[in-house]
């Protein structure tokens, strides 16, 4: 049987997230993919207790814990290209995270059911990205942080 591309392949036939669905509910079935992933990976992850961190999971490759922070973005605004907010709120304002607050950035793209896994360097000083799904046409910057768990494992 040969494998996917992408390490995690929806099940033949799966439904895609209802566009109703709350931006909450959205991202705790992000967190809860981003945890499942991790995990089929063979990395050993947790939750922090709370959620006033900067950081949403703890992930430990058994040589070194990392801060991850875990976006969603459903958010399409144009074919096959997706804005995510990846910043944090001060008030009415997005800052953009610091090295001090998190290490990794996981996005997950609801619509394509895929995950970007993007090192500090490519969201520092940002509040917003774009990025595309698997199947678009073009390049982006963050094309290689598609499905790139052996980020976590280094």
């Amino acid at each position: 049987m040969s494998k996917s591309k992408h390490s995690h392949s929806p099940a033949r036939g799966a439904r895609k997230l209802a566009p109703e669905m709350s931006t909450k509910t959205r991202g705790e079935l992000s967190q809860l993919t981003f945890l499942y992933r991790a995990a089929h990976q063979g990395l050993m992850v947790s939750e922090p207790y709370g959620d006033n961190l900067r950081y949403d999971a703890i992930v430990d490759n058994g040589h070194r814990l990392r801060r991850v922070q875990i976006k969603s973005s459903g958010k399409e605004i144009s074919p096959g290209r997706y804005h995510v907010n990846c910043g944090r709120r001060l008030g009415l304002s997005a800052v953009p995270y610091t090295r001090g607050e998190v290490d990794l950035m996981a996005v997950h793209l609801h619509r394509e059911d895929v995950m970007y896994i993007l090192p500090y360097s490519a969201f520092a000083g940002k509040v917003s990205l774009t990025l595309l799904a698997p199947n678009r046409p073009g390049k982006s910057p963050y094309s290689r942080y598609l499905e790139a768990w052996h980020l976590l494992k280094k």
